[in-house]
């Protein structure tokens, strides 16, 4: 089981996501790899909306992979290259609609100078357990 929240004790997060994620009587921990915005066929999805639903299909298909869903996700962190409000609302919205009505896992964003190729705007990885 997995148990999501941010207790009184602590500050209140600045968006969507919980402080704490415990995993309790727990059988299976998953990694996921960084996962950027690339699309099934391979190409780079075009802008950093467009990268951040591809990257974050791409860790519902590695969760599916491997028997989960979104709700045994217990962490994400975000990497994204650009660093203006507009890319945290951006960000915030698209991670929001991801996460749904369920429980938000912890998170942390990070804002970085590149990744892997210049193209690259975002990169997702996560933690969870069944």
């Amino acid at each position: 089981m997995i148990k999501l929240w941010t207790p009184d004790t602590m500050p209140k997060p600045a968006s969507r996501y919980n402080q704490l994620a415990l995993a309790e009587n727990t059988t299976r921990r998953l990694e996921i790899s960084g996962q950027i915005g690339t699309l099934p066929g391979g190409k780079v999805a075009e802008g950093l909306a467009a990268q951040l639903d591809a990257a974050l299909a791409n860790v519902d298909t590695a969760l599916a992979a491997a028997g989960m869903g979104r709700a045994n996700l217990m962490k994400i962190t975000i990497y994204l290259t650009e660093n203006s409000p507009e890319a945290v609302s951006i960000y915030r919205a698209r991670r929001d609609a991801w996460v749904g009505e369920a429980p938000a896992p912890a998170a942390t964003l990070l804002i970085v100078a590149g990744l892997a190729s210049p193209a690259l705007l975002v990169e997702v990885d996560a933690v969870a357990a069944a």
